[in-house]
């Protein structure tokens, strides 16, 4: 019986454990993370995510703070059209969060930096091209074009000296919307160095429809794009993502002739992750049922989540003057347009009332209660043990890494038990 151990994902001449840590933001993918995914000789990713907030709670910057006085004068204005991003200082911010997680890089292994398309910021190519080239400024090893189609996202790379020399790679959801992007892409002469396929059993955004998803497989969208790419002759290697849940679990897609599994439930409720431990508690307590699927992402993307979670029914103002990272190129967001038709509808107050078609990502990402996860959440518990205390015992990202590696048939090894604190 085989273990992920006896497969090895192949880029040129290296090859490292083919497992590849998903990349979760708002900071939930942290430095730490992924630097144990390196260090153990796989691949981690942080992400770009809202990165100024990143930066200014990792490192004492004050980008936020600074954007909010900017436009503070346009707080009650319903046009978000004049609030703009300095491309400068997102550049100081990305290279800060990248550079100082790449200083402290040890082991065989990778790190690369996940970048949402949809991550628009009142001006989508423009912050888009900073942040990809500020990333390979700071020295990624790579970078995972996700959240969107990225038709000419390689194209905002090309002047760059590391855009052959990094490795770049792209998440897609079907065989078509990998066509697309390969031939959008052509005349460039720089195939992707990975695809990542995800399923509809992933967390966070999904890249289906939010009427169909539950009619595809992983298995499936894996096998037609493994059969694309060698009929055309290409050799990329496939990263499976989403419901992988067991070493067993990547096994299986390792065997039909994946080079690799993207994870991440698994490693939500890690010491390294950052979630706040109380959100990490409410992960592993949730059942099948507490798991929904909704369309309140204001990107237009199909979003799993913790039906509880705080982010669904608020009244938050949109906090755009501070973040605004999904105002889209005429300075709109549809939350912006679900809040004002609620309040216009309670007489111009915001008092009592509640959008429940969409949420304030940005805020409620930053607050960490926006509880977006995996189909497979539910598992956790079996994951690890529950203390004398009622919590659950959190993990080490290492023992969740090495349990991927090293298990067989579909077992899960749990970790020595801990004393419930004091």
């Amino acid at each position: 019986m085989k273990r992920v151990d006896d497969f090895r994902l192949r880029f040129g001449d290296k090859e490292y454990v083919p497992i590849m840590i998903g990349g979760m933001g708002v900071d939930i993918s942290t430095s730490e993370l992924a630097l144990e995914a390196a260090r153990l000789g796989g691949i981690g990713h942080i992400s770009d995510a809202m990165v100024e907030d990143v930066s200014d709670r990792r490192f004492d910057t004050t980008f936020v703070k600074d954007k909010t006085k900017l436009y503070k004068f346009n707080i009650n204005n319903m046009d978000k059209a004049v609030v703009q991003f300095d491309l400068g200082r997102l550049a100081e911010a990305q290279r800060l969060h990248i550079g100082r997680t790449m200083e402290q890089k040890k082991g065989s292994g990778l790190i690369f930096v996940n970048c949402m398309e949809k991550l628009t910021m009142n001006g989508p190519r423009e912050t888009l091209r900073v942040r990809l080239n500020a990333a390979l400024d700071a020295g990624i090893d790579g970078i995972t074009l996700s959240a969107g189609l990225h038709f000419n996202s390689f194209g905002l790379m090309a002047d760059h000296p590391r855009f052959r020399d990094a490795k770049l790679g792209i998440i897609v959801s079907s065989v078509r919307a990998l066509q697309i992007f390969l031939r959008k892409n052509q005349k460039l002469n720089r195939l992707p160095d990975y695809v990542i396929v995800e399923g509809p059993l992933a967390g966070g955004h999904l890249g289906f429809g939010m009427d169909d998803w539950q009619d595809y497989d992983l298995h499936t969208i894996t096998a037609e794009v493994l059969a694309y790419l060698k009929a055309e002759g290409l050799d990329v290697p496939v990263i499976a993502a989403g419901g992988v849940f067991t070493g067993s679990d990547a096994v299986s897609f390792l065997e039909m002739g994946a080079a690799g599994v993207q994870v991440a439930t698994r490693f939500t409720i890690t010491k390294e992750c950052g979630l706040p431990d109380k959100v990490k508690q409410e992960y592993i307590r949730a059942t099948e049922e507490d798991i929904v699927v909704n369309g309140i992402s204001p990107t237009g993307y199909p979003m799993r989540m913790l039906k509880s979670t705080p982010a669904i029914g608020t009244n938050t103002r949109p906090g755009c003057e501070s973040y605004g990272y999904l105002l889209d190129a005429t300075g709109n967001c549809a939350y912006i347009n679900s809040y004002n038709r609620e309040v216009v509808a309670n007489g111009g107050s915001d008092k009592g009332i509640k959008v429940m078609d969409k949420t304030c990502l940005c805020t409620h990402m930053r607050n960490f209660n926006c509880w977006t996860c995996g189909h497979y959440t539910y598992r956790l518990k079996d994951t690890t043990h529950k203390l004398a205390n009622g919590e659950y015992q959190l993990l080490t990202a290492e023992h969740v890494f090495k349990d991927y590696q090293f298990s067989v048939d579909n077992q899960i090894a749990l970790p020595p038990k801990e004393e419930a604190a004091a």
